[in-house]
């Protein structure tokens, strides 16, 4: 793609030759995938890189879409390229450090609102492994009264959620703290929020490269049997929930029943699970 930057480039031209490279690196749905990148590179919407194609684009943002194909033919995800993922309907910045947000752990926020009486209530928030934050700023966007804490033993990672919070307009509700599960965090959470690493180690090497290459493997590999976060979630959660509250704890598919056993040897009590919208049970409700 590089070769032809030296002369006049077409819109319709990047298109074909990005679609053409994406193609030839397995990427699913090239053309696609190449008008997204394109539009990203010329900051346009998706739909101009298609009805504007005789534009003529400019050595520098030719080069810039170069760069960023070549990215996405090595598998790199396109919110990495972007640098930012949508999520509950908000835009949460990624770094190295953080798990790029699934859709699916948007159950957990739906669950916890579903569960919540009065939504202007001054409740008290702790999400366990807070990553990009994703889970507790979602939740505060929905309840102006409520406050948080997010806990993440990666530097990186509480940097990253700390500048969503400030970016959202929630910093003032949103506090980050650097430590594990046992960190103190004062006063017993009326919710508790949990996205723990749940793939076995087996696994974790078998995942797509947009995954195992860009995501940090210690938010995936749940040790052997996948289940060793959800051992030292139980006793963190014991801890620090109030005798009312609730903690939403995702799951991966098919661990239903072992991570119940798991809570219940820390007096935790499963009450419901959530479903996502694959119909995979998704997030555990447990209570004291």
């Amino acid at each position: 793609m590089n070769a032809a930057l030296n002369a006049a480039t077409s819109v319709g031209g990047l298109l074909d030759r990005a679609t053409a490279q994406l193609a030839a690196a397995g990427i699913a749905e090239p053309r696609r995938e190449a008008r997204l990148v394109i539009a990203l590179a010329l900051g346009v919407a998706p739909a101009a890189v298609l009805g504007w194609p005789e534009r003529i684009v400019d050595l520098e943002q030719a080069a810039t879409a170069a760069a960023l194909i070549a990215r996405r033919a090595r598998h790199e995800p396109f919110s990495r390229l972007k640098g930012s993922r949508e999520f509950w309907s908000l835009d949460f910045a990624l770094s190295p450090e953080t798990l790029d947000p699934r859709p699916d752990s948007e159950t957990l926020v739906g669950a916890a609102l579903g569960d919540v009486a009065d939504r202007t209530a001054e409740l008290r928030v702790v999400d366990l492994g807070t990553g990009t934050g994703c889970l507790l700023l979602a939740l505060l966007s929905e309840l102006p009264a409520a406050r948080g804490i997010g806990i993440d033993i990666s530097p990186g990672a509480v940097a990253t959620a700390r500048a969503n919070a400030a970016a959202l307009g929630l910093a003032h509700r949103a506090e980050f703290r650097i430590g594990g599960w046992d960190c103190p965090i004062g006063d017993a959470a009326d919710v508790i929020l949990a996205n723990p690493p749940y793939i076995s180690t087996s696994e974790v090497a078998a995942l797509p490269r947009e995954v195992l290459a860009y995501d940090p493997v210690a938010a995936l590999d749940g040790g052997p049997d996948g289940l060793t976060a959800y051992r030292a979630l139980g006793p963190a959660i014991r801890r620090i929930l109030a005798s009312a509250g609730k903690a939403y704890i995702e799951i991966g598919d098919g661990q239903a029943r072992a991570v119940a056993l798991i809570l219940a040897e820390s007096c935790l009590r499963v009450t419901a699970a959530r479903r996502d919208l694959a119909g995979t049970d998704r997030c555990l409700i447990a209570t004291l």
